[in-house]
């Protein structure tokens, strides 16, 4: 099945293809942990003028959207983002220095570059996801690349705050979420539980406890949903 999309950005030319990058970057970042082909640029998919959205969606108030329709074999996908997250990740890249006046900024922006990146791949090998499946990885992605990103800025230390940061001060908001707010909840459970298992493996200084750990993400990306749920339940 193959995707199709068309970017559409209101931010000015030079600051769009600024962004873009960034996005990409982002794709990339996902594409090594877990040993992915890049089939399909993200930054090709990104809408950020929430006019050209569905009607339904136009009057929301929600930072990040995925759009999903399906025309004959081929997948139509976009992703909004909301222009005014994408300026101030703009001023104070993630990508150089994540630290609490951006990672929520970074974290709206890395759980849509982690759905399109999870729907492209399933849709390539003709895998169903559920929306289940698509939050609890992303759920992972937020930690894995939150992560690998501050352990490369600074090599020596594990930050060990940062399961509590995603996960033990989560919050739902009722009126964005609606009736999902028990789904994301359930995803945020299981991820949380999958990601502290991950944190005293990579916790490790040795070689091969890090080269075990990012094994077991890239098995795990691979599993359908019920089989995620069914592991994280077994080991963690």
């Amino acid at each position: 099945m193959a995707c199709e999309g068309r970017s559409a950005h209101a931010a000015a030319p030079q600051t769009a293809v600024k962004l873009s990058m960034k996005l990409s970057t982002l794709q990339r970042l996902l594409g090594r942990i877990y040993d992915l082909p890049q089939t399909h640029d993200v930054s090709e998919f990104v809408v950020t003028d929430r006019e050209r959205l569905p009607e339904p969606a136009r009057s929301g108030e929600a930072d990040e959207l995925v759009l999903v329709s399906q025309q004959d074999e081929a997948l139509c996908l976009s992703l909004y983002l909301d222009p005014a997250v994408l300026e101030r990740l703009a001023a104070a890249d993630p990508l150089e220095r994540l630290h609490a006046g951006n990672l929520s900024d970074y974290l709206t922006v890395l759980e849509g570059v982690s759905h399109f990146v999870c729907i492209a791949w399933h849709a390539t090998h003709e895998r169903p996801v559920t929306l289940l499946e698509l939050e609890l990885q992303a759920e992972i992605d937020k930690y894995v690349s939150s992560l690998w990103l501050l352990r490369r800025l600074e090599p020596g230390r594990f930050p060990s705050e940062l399961h509590s940061i995603l996960f033990e001060r989560f919050r739902v908001s009722a009126e964005l979420a609606g009736e999902r707010a028990e789904l994301y909840e359930r995803a945020n459970a299981y991820a949380a539980r999958f990601c502290q298992r991950l944190a005293e493996t990579f916790g490790r200084a040795t070689s091969a406890a890090q080269a075990a750990a990012l094994a077991e993400l890239r098995r795990f990306y691979r599993l359908c949903g019920g089989q995620k749920l069914t592991y994280i339940e077994r080991v963690a």
